[in-house]
Protein backbone atom coordinates (compact mmCIF):
# COMPACT_ATOMS: atom_id res chain seq x y z
CA UNK A 1 0.00 0.00 0.00
CA UNK A 2 1.58 3.63 -0.91
CA UNK A 3 1.70 6.20 1.23
CA UNK A 4 3.53 8.71 -1.10
CA UNK A 5 0.78 11.97 -1.49
CA UNK A 6 0.62 12.84 -4.75
CA UNK A 7 0.56 16.28 -5.89
CA UNK A 8 -3.51 16.66 -5.03
CA UNK A 9 -3.08 15.60 -1.60
CA UNK A 10 -0.16 17.92 -0.83
CA UNK A 11 -2.13 20.73 -2.35
CA UNK A 12 -4.92 19.77 -0.61
CA UNK A 13 -2.59 19.42 2.76
CA UNK A 14 -1.06 22.92 1.84
CA UNK A 15 -4.79 24.47 1.70
CA UNK A 16 -6.01 23.44 4.61
CA UNK A 17 -2.60 23.78 6.40
CA UNK A 18 -2.75 27.60 5.21
CA UNK A 19 -6.06 28.46 5.78
CA UNK A 20 -5.54 26.87 9.58
CA UNK A 21 -2.61 29.03 10.62
CA UNK A 22 -4.12 31.94 8.46
CA UNK A 23 -7.97 32.31 9.77
CA UNK A 24 -8.15 29.54 12.09
CA UNK A 25 -5.54 30.91 14.84
CA UNK A 26 -5.94 34.22 15.27
CA UNK A 27 -8.67 34.48 17.48
CA UNK A 28 -8.65 30.72 18.99
CA UNK A 29 -8.17 31.08 22.21
CA UNK A 30 -10.99 33.60 22.28
CA UNK A 31 -13.44 31.46 20.91
CA UNK A 32 -12.48 29.17 23.14
CA UNK A 33 -13.32 30.99 26.20
CA UNK A 34 -16.58 32.41 24.72
CA UNK A 35 -17.95 28.77 23.43
CA UNK A 36 -18.40 31.16 19.76
CA UNK A 37 -19.34 29.36 16.78
CA UNK A 38 -17.68 31.50 14.31
CA UNK A 39 -20.50 31.69 11.18
CA UNK A 40 -17.99 33.73 9.01
CA UNK A 41 -15.23 31.12 9.47
CA UNK A 42 -17.63 28.30 8.76
CA UNK A 43 -18.76 29.77 5.75
CA UNK A 44 -15.01 30.20 4.60
CA UNK A 45 -14.35 26.61 4.93
CA UNK A 46 -17.35 26.60 2.37
CA UNK A 47 -16.41 28.50 0.32
CA UNK A 48 -13.22 26.59 -0.22
CA UNK A 49 -14.39 23.46 -0.21
CA UNK A 50 -13.86 21.71 3.14
CA UNK A 51 -17.71 20.59 3.82
CA UNK A 52 -18.37 18.36 0.63
CA UNK A 53 -14.79 17.55 -0.31
CA UNK A 54 -15.72 13.60 -0.66
CA UNK A 55 -18.80 14.60 -2.98
CA UNK A 56 -19.23 14.04 -6.26
CA UNK A 57 -18.93 17.33 -8.13
CA UNK A 58 -22.07 16.60 -10.37
CA UNK A 59 -23.90 17.77 -6.62
CA UNK A 60 -21.14 20.22 -6.38
CA UNK A 61 -18.62 18.54 -4.21
CA UNK A 62 -14.52 18.60 -4.65
CA UNK A 63 -15.01 14.71 -5.82
CA UNK A 64 -12.01 13.62 -3.80
CA UNK A 65 -10.53 10.55 -1.90
CA UNK A 66 -10.85 9.89 1.42
CA UNK A 67 -7.52 10.04 1.80
CA UNK A 68 -7.52 13.88 0.57
CA UNK A 69 -10.35 14.49 3.36
CA UNK A 70 -8.44 12.91 6.59
CA UNK A 71 -5.09 14.64 5.38
CA UNK A 72 -7.67 18.20 5.61
CA UNK A 73 -9.15 17.09 8.70
CA UNK A 74 -5.46 16.78 10.21
CA UNK A 75 -4.25 20.39 9.17
CA UNK A 76 -7.23 22.08 10.26
CA UNK A 77 -7.18 19.91 13.57
CA UNK A 78 -3.60 20.76 14.45
CA UNK A 79 -5.05 24.46 14.99
CA UNK A 80 -8.69 23.91 15.79
CA UNK A 81 -10.42 20.96 16.54
CA UNK A 82 -13.67 22.62 17.07
CA UNK A 83 -13.46 23.72 13.10
CA UNK A 84 -12.47 20.04 12.00
CA UNK A 85 -15.53 18.49 14.18
CA UNK A 86 -17.49 20.66 12.21
CA UNK A 87 -15.78 19.64 9.36
CA UNK A 88 -15.85 16.17 9.91
CA UNK A 89 -19.72 15.60 10.26
CA UNK A 90 -20.90 17.32 7.55
CA UNK A 91 -18.34 15.57 5.55
CA UNK A 92 -18.83 12.31 6.93
CA UNK A 93 -21.78 11.81 8.70
CA UNK A 94 -24.07 13.98 6.45
CA UNK A 95 -23.12 14.46 2.86
CA UNK A 96 -21.66 10.87 2.46
CA UNK A 97 -24.54 8.58 4.02
CA UNK A 98 -26.99 10.98 1.81
CA UNK A 99 -25.10 10.28 -1.25
CA UNK A 100 -24.69 7.07 -1.20
CA UNK A 101 -28.29 5.79 0.08
CA UNK A 102 -30.36 9.33 -0.61
CA UNK A 103 -32.75 9.97 -3.70
CA UNK A 104 -32.14 11.90 -6.24
CA UNK A 105 -34.88 14.45 -5.13
CA UNK A 106 -33.16 14.52 -1.43
CA UNK A 107 -29.65 14.96 -3.29
CA UNK A 108 -30.59 17.99 -5.54
CA UNK A 109 -32.88 19.30 -2.23
CA UNK A 110 -29.86 19.08 0.64
CA UNK A 111 -26.75 17.58 -0.61
CA UNK A 112 -25.88 20.19 -3.17
CA UNK A 113 -26.23 22.90 -0.40
CA UNK A 114 -24.69 20.53 2.46
CA UNK A 115 -21.73 20.22 -0.08
CA UNK A 116 -21.08 23.78 -0.69
CA UNK A 117 -21.26 25.34 2.79
CA UNK A 118 -24.43 26.88 2.46
CA UNK A 119 -26.32 24.36 4.24
CA UNK A 120 -24.72 22.71 7.61
CA UNK A 121 -25.85 19.05 8.29
CA UNK A 122 -26.41 17.52 11.78
CA UNK A 123 -26.26 13.79 12.37
CA UNK A 124 -28.74 12.22 15.53
CA UNK A 125 -28.16 9.05 16.53
CA UNK A 126 -27.28 9.84 20.65
CA UNK A 127 -30.09 9.75 23.15
CA UNK A 128 -30.05 10.41 27.10
CA UNK A 129 -30.36 6.85 27.05
CA UNK A 130 -28.77 5.67 23.79
CA UNK A 131 -25.19 7.32 23.09
CA UNK A 132 -23.50 5.20 20.20
CA UNK A 133 -26.40 2.06 20.06
CA UNK A 134 -28.53 2.54 17.53
CA UNK A 135 -30.62 -1.07 18.39
CA UNK A 136 -31.73 1.21 21.51
CA UNK A 137 -33.61 3.95 19.84
CA UNK A 138 -36.30 5.56 22.14
CA UNK A 139 -36.93 8.56 19.06
CA UNK A 140 -39.95 7.18 17.48
CA UNK A 141 -41.17 7.74 14.22
CA UNK A 142 -44.95 6.81 13.61
CA UNK A 143 -45.86 6.12 10.15
CA UNK A 144 -49.19 8.03 9.06
CA UNK A 145 -50.79 9.07 5.74
CA UNK A 146 -48.48 11.19 4.02
CA UNK A 147 -45.85 11.58 6.69
CA UNK A 148 -44.10 10.06 9.59
CA UNK A 149 -44.63 11.90 13.02
CA UNK A 150 -41.52 11.87 14.72
CA UNK A 151 -41.07 11.86 19.15
CA UNK A 152 -38.11 11.93 21.11
CA UNK A 153 -34.96 13.26 22.06
CA UNK A 154 -31.53 13.61 20.71
CA UNK A 155 -28.22 14.91 22.55
CA UNK A 156 -24.83 15.41 22.38
CA UNK A 157 -25.51 16.71 18.66
CA UNK A 158 -22.40 18.24 17.39
CA UNK A 159 -23.64 21.30 15.24
CA UNK A 160 -27.55 21.28 16.60
CA UNK A 161 -27.92 24.80 16.64
CA UNK A 162 -26.63 26.12 13.33
CA UNK A 163 -27.77 22.84 11.22
CA UNK A 164 -30.76 24.03 8.96
CA UNK A 165 -31.30 19.70 8.16
CA UNK A 166 -30.81 16.87 10.86
CA UNK A 167 -30.24 12.70 10.07
CA UNK A 168 -32.35 11.68 12.54
CA UNK A 169 -32.15 7.69 13.53
CA UNK A 170 -35.49 6.84 15.06
CA UNK A 171 -38.00 3.61 15.79
CA UNK A 172 -40.65 3.27 13.18
CA UNK A 173 -41.84 -0.30 14.33
CA UNK A 174 -40.38 -1.69 17.75
CA UNK A 175 -41.55 -5.43 17.89
CA UNK A 176 -38.67 -5.64 14.40
CA UNK A 177 -36.37 -4.38 17.01
CA UNK A 178 -33.07 -3.19 15.07
CA UNK A 179 -34.99 -3.88 11.33
CA UNK A 180 -37.51 -1.14 12.45
CA UNK A 181 -35.24 1.70 12.63
CA UNK A 182 -35.43 4.32 9.73
CA UNK A 183 -33.27 7.63 9.18
CA UNK A 184 -34.86 10.91 7.87
CA UNK A 185 -33.92 14.11 7.06
CA UNK A 186 -35.46 16.57 9.26
CA UNK A 187 -35.79 20.19 8.63
CA UNK A 188 -34.67 22.81 10.96
CA UNK A 189 -38.30 25.17 11.55
CA UNK A 190 -40.78 22.33 11.71
CA UNK A 191 -43.34 22.89 13.92
CA UNK A 192 -42.55 21.20 17.19
CA UNK A 193 -38.89 20.95 16.17
CA UNK A 194 -36.93 22.44 19.36
CA UNK A 195 -33.26 23.34 19.79
CA UNK A 196 -32.65 22.98 23.27
CA UNK A 197 -29.71 23.92 25.67
CA UNK A 198 -26.03 24.48 24.46
CA UNK A 199 -23.72 22.05 26.49
CA UNK A 200 -21.10 23.89 28.17
CA UNK A 201 -18.11 21.23 27.59
CA UNK A 202 -14.69 20.91 28.33
CA UNK A 203 -13.22 20.57 24.82
CA UNK A 204 -14.27 21.61 21.32
CA UNK A 205 -15.89 24.50 22.84
CA UNK A 206 -16.57 26.69 19.87
CA UNK A 207 -18.50 24.02 17.89
CA UNK A 208 -22.08 23.94 19.14
CA UNK A 209 -23.10 20.61 20.86
CA UNK A 210 -27.30 20.67 21.79
CA UNK A 211 -29.81 19.00 22.55
CA UNK A 212 -32.78 18.23 20.21
CA UNK A 213 -36.36 17.75 21.04
CA UNK A 214 -39.06 16.44 18.66
CA UNK A 215 -42.70 16.57 19.49
CA UNK A 216 -45.55 15.26 17.06
CA UNK A 217 -42.70 16.82 13.78
CA UNK A 218 -44.39 15.73 10.90
CA UNK A 219 -41.76 14.77 8.28
CA UNK A 220 -42.61 14.38 4.72
CA UNK A 221 -42.49 10.35 4.02
CA UNK A 222 -39.98 11.23 0.93
CA UNK A 223 -37.43 12.37 3.48
CA UNK A 224 -36.62 8.53 4.46
CA UNK A 225 -33.45 7.32 3.64
CA UNK A 226 -33.33 4.13 1.90
CA UNK A 227 -36.14 1.19 1.90
CA UNK A 228 -38.21 1.12 5.30
CA UNK A 229 -36.07 -0.78 8.01
CA UNK A 230 -32.73 0.43 6.46
CA UNK A 231 -32.14 3.14 9.55
CA UNK A 232 -29.68 0.78 11.38
CA UNK A 233 -27.34 -0.06 8.42
CA UNK A 234 -27.74 3.50 7.51
CA UNK A 235 -26.37 4.49 10.98
CA UNK A 236 -23.81 1.45 11.47
CA UNK A 237 -22.13 2.10 7.46
CA UNK A 238 -22.05 6.14 8.65
CA UNK A 239 -20.04 5.27 11.78
CA UNK A 240 -17.60 3.30 10.13
CA UNK A 241 -17.01 6.11 7.87
CA UNK A 242 -17.08 8.79 10.61
CA UNK A 243 -14.88 7.26 12.71
CA UNK A 244 -11.83 7.53 9.84
CA UNK A 245 -12.59 11.13 10.42
CA UNK A 246 -12.65 11.38 13.91
CA UNK A 247 -9.39 9.51 14.17
CA UNK A 248 -8.16 12.01 11.45
CA UNK A 249 -8.72 14.58 13.72
CA UNK A 250 -7.32 13.25 17.10
CA UNK A 251 -3.98 12.83 14.86
CA UNK A 252 -4.19 16.45 13.65
CA UNK A 253 -4.69 17.09 17.77
CA UNK A 254 -1.46 15.12 18.57
CA UNK A 255 0.45 16.64 15.70
CA UNK A 256 -0.53 19.98 16.89
CA UNK A 257 0.68 19.51 20.16
CA UNK A 258 4.21 18.11 18.90
CA UNK A 259 4.49 21.13 16.74
CA UNK A 260 4.40 23.28 19.70
CA UNK A 261 6.27 21.22 22.01
CA UNK A 262 8.98 20.86 19.53
CA UNK A 263 8.99 24.33 18.89
CA UNK A 264 9.30 25.11 22.77
CA UNK A 265 11.81 22.58 23.50
CA UNK A 266 14.04 24.74 20.91
CA UNK A 267 13.53 27.93 22.00
CA UNK A 268 13.07 27.34 26.35
CA UNK A 269 16.70 27.24 27.95
CA UNK A 270 17.07 25.45 31.23
CA UNK A 271 20.93 25.26 32.72
CA UNK A 272 22.31 27.25 29.99
CA UNK A 273 20.99 25.39 27.33
CA UNK A 274 17.88 24.66 25.37
CA UNK A 275 15.82 22.01 26.91
CA UNK A 276 15.71 20.35 23.68
CA UNK A 277 19.09 18.90 24.72
CA UNK A 278 18.15 17.23 27.45
CA UNK A 279 17.81 13.76 27.44
CA UNK A 280 14.45 13.76 29.02
CA UNK A 281 13.15 15.74 26.50
CA UNK A 282 14.80 14.09 23.62
CA UNK A 283 12.81 11.01 25.00
CA UNK A 284 9.55 12.72 25.04
CA UNK A 285 9.93 14.05 21.73
CA UNK A 286 10.97 10.45 20.11
CA UNK A 287 8.37 8.61 21.48
CA UNK A 288 5.78 11.09 20.63
CA UNK A 289 6.88 11.40 16.94
CA UNK A 290 7.12 7.78 16.33
CA UNK A 291 3.18 7.09 17.85
CA UNK A 292 2.04 10.49 15.95
CA UNK A 293 3.40 8.48 12.80
CA UNK A 294 2.10 5.17 13.68
CA UNK A 295 -1.25 6.88 13.86
CA UNK A 296 -1.21 8.49 10.44
CA UNK A 297 -0.55 4.87 8.99
CA UNK A 298 -3.54 3.81 10.43
CA UNK A 299 -5.28 6.43 9.38
CA UNK A 300 -4.58 6.90 6.09
CA UNK A 301 -4.80 2.91 5.65
CA UNK A 302 -8.02 3.11 6.07
CA UNK A 303 -8.69 6.04 4.42
CA UNK A 304 -6.99 3.78 1.26
CA UNK A 305 -9.15 0.82 2.02
CA UNK A 306 -12.38 2.85 1.84
CA UNK A 307 -11.59 4.52 -1.01
CA UNK A 308 -10.45 1.04 -3.19
CA UNK A 309 -13.54 -0.54 -2.04
CA UNK A 310 -12.30 -3.02 0.40
CA UNK A 311 -13.74 -3.86 3.89
CA UNK A 312 -12.08 -0.88 5.99
CA UNK A 313 -14.36 -1.78 8.97
CA UNK A 314 -11.50 -3.09 11.41
CA UNK A 315 -9.34 -0.51 9.95
CA UNK A 316 -11.02 2.57 11.03
CA UNK A 317 -11.92 0.90 14.50
CA UNK A 318 -8.44 0.18 15.19
CA UNK A 319 -6.88 4.28 13.75
CA UNK A 320 -9.75 5.24 15.63
CA UNK A 321 -8.97 3.56 18.63
CA UNK A 322 -5.22 4.32 18.27
CA UNK A 323 -5.22 7.66 17.39
CA UNK A 324 -7.66 9.11 19.97
CA UNK A 325 -5.38 7.27 23.10
CA UNK A 326 -2.43 9.18 21.28
CA UNK A 327 -3.86 12.22 20.98
CA UNK A 328 -4.83 12.02 25.18
CA UNK A 329 -1.10 10.64 25.30
CA UNK A 330 0.99 13.57 23.44
CA UNK A 331 -1.27 16.10 24.30
CA UNK A 332 -0.56 15.26 28.07
CA UNK A 333 3.33 14.94 27.49
CA UNK A 334 2.81 18.33 25.66
CA UNK A 335 1.52 19.63 29.07
CA UNK A 336 4.41 18.19 30.74
CA UNK A 337 7.39 19.49 28.44
CA UNK A 338 5.55 23.22 28.57
CA UNK A 339 6.04 22.87 32.28
CA UNK A 340 4.08 25.73 34.21
CA UNK A 341 3.67 27.34 30.73
CA UNK A 342 2.22 24.67 29.56
CA UNK A 343 -0.84 25.26 32.39
CA UNK A 344 -2.12 28.48 30.61
CA UNK A 345 -3.90 29.12 27.29
CA UNK A 346 -1.63 31.19 25.91
CA UNK A 347 0.18 27.89 24.98
CA UNK A 348 -2.60 26.31 23.20
CA UNK A 349 -1.47 22.88 24.74
CA UNK A 350 -3.98 22.70 27.64
CA UNK A 351 -6.40 23.14 24.86
CA UNK A 352 -5.56 20.61 22.94
CA UNK A 353 -5.34 18.46 25.98
CA UNK A 354 -8.68 19.30 26.70
CA UNK A 355 -10.08 19.13 22.79
CA UNK A 356 -7.40 15.53 22.95
CA UNK A 357 -10.26 13.55 25.15
CA UNK A 358 -13.57 14.05 23.33
CA UNK A 359 -11.96 11.76 20.49
CA UNK A 360 -11.99 8.81 22.72
CA UNK A 361 -15.20 8.82 23.31
CA UNK A 362 -17.18 10.40 19.98
CA UNK A 363 -18.12 7.73 17.36
CA UNK A 364 -17.84 5.05 20.24
CA UNK A 365 -15.32 4.72 23.02
CA UNK A 366 -12.50 3.05 23.05
CA UNK A 367 -14.16 -0.15 24.41
CA UNK A 368 -16.53 -0.16 21.74
CA UNK A 369 -13.92 0.30 19.11
CA UNK A 370 -12.17 -2.68 20.35
CA UNK A 371 -15.62 -5.07 20.29
CA UNK A 372 -15.79 -3.82 16.69
CA UNK A 373 -12.15 -5.08 16.22
CA UNK A 374 -12.83 -8.45 17.96
CA UNK A 375 -16.19 -9.08 15.81
CA UNK A 376 -14.14 -8.65 12.76
CA UNK A 377 -11.24 -11.09 13.99
CA UNK A 378 -13.20 -13.54 15.33
CA UNK A 379 -16.00 -13.56 11.65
Amino acid sequence: MDFNLGEEHLAVRDAAADFARNELLPGIIERDNAQHFDTALIRKMGELGFFGMMVSPEYGGGGMDTLAYVIAIEEIARIDASAAVIMSVNNSLVCWGLEKYGTELQKQKYLVPLASGKMIGAFCLSEPEAGSDATSQHTTAVEAEDCYILNGTKNWITNGNTSSVCLVIAQTDPDKKHKGINAFLVEKGLEGFVVGKKEDKMGIRASDTHTLMFSDVKVPKQNRIGEDGFGFKFAMNTLNGGRIGIAAQALGIAAGSFDLSLKYARERKTFGKPISEHQAIQFKLSEMATKIEAARLLVYKAARLKDEGKDYVMAAAMAKLHASDIAMWVTTEAVQIHGGYGYVKEYHVERLMRDAKITQIYEGTSEIQKLVIARELLK
